[in-house]
Order: structure tokens, then sequence, then C-alpha cells
């Protein structure tokens, strides 16, 4: 099982664009295997320490394999949506790792 971190940052003011990208994309997780374990809008409170900001969300995704990752990625559905995720989104990272 593999496990993808992401970490966004949204633009100020791009927050509704932001939900309307994951209205759309989020959906299809199931479609190619994948699960949303874990999705959180931390508050700045409940950061005890950072060197990398505070972001706007943070996802937890499983795939089973990469070529499932690779799929939803792909996804021409999804890849309709890119602009709204261009326009609403400052930075983002994305941490893979798998399950010992």
């Amino acid at each position: 099982m593999l496990y993808f971190i992401q970490i966004l940052y949204v633009k100020e003011g791009q927050e509704e664009t932001f939900h309307a990208f994951e209205d759309h994309v989020l959906p299809l997780l199931q479609r190619h295997n994948g699960v949303l374990v874990y999705r959180a809008r931390p508050a700045k409170e409940a950061v005890i320490a950072t060197e990398m900001g505070y972001p706007y969300e943070i996802h937890i995704v499983t795939f089973p394999e990469q070529a499932d990752f690779e799929s939803y990625r792909d996804d021409p559905e999804r890849m309709q949506f890119l602009y709204l995720k261009d326009q609403s989104v400052d930075s983002l990272r994305l941490i893979r790792g798998a399950m010992l």
C-alpha cells in the first residue's frame, strides 16, 4: 500500500475555487482504487512547529499500487479541472511513502 501526503497552500481569496476543484476530483479517487484517509484544515494554533508555513489543507491518500496513483493523476476527467487547481493553489508538497 502506498501513501501520499499532500500539504496544500491556497492563495488567499481562492478558497472557493479550490473547494470546487476538490469537489470535482476527490470523488474520482475510488475509480482508481484510491482512498482519502485523512483531510484536514489545521488551525494555525494547532501547528506546534513549522519550517514550511501554515497549510490550508493536509490530505493522506492511499493507493494499492503506483500505477493506480498514476491512473488517478492522469485521469482525463481530473485533467479538465486542473485550471481550478492552478488558479487557487499557491504551492503544495507531495510526500510518497509506504506502510512498513
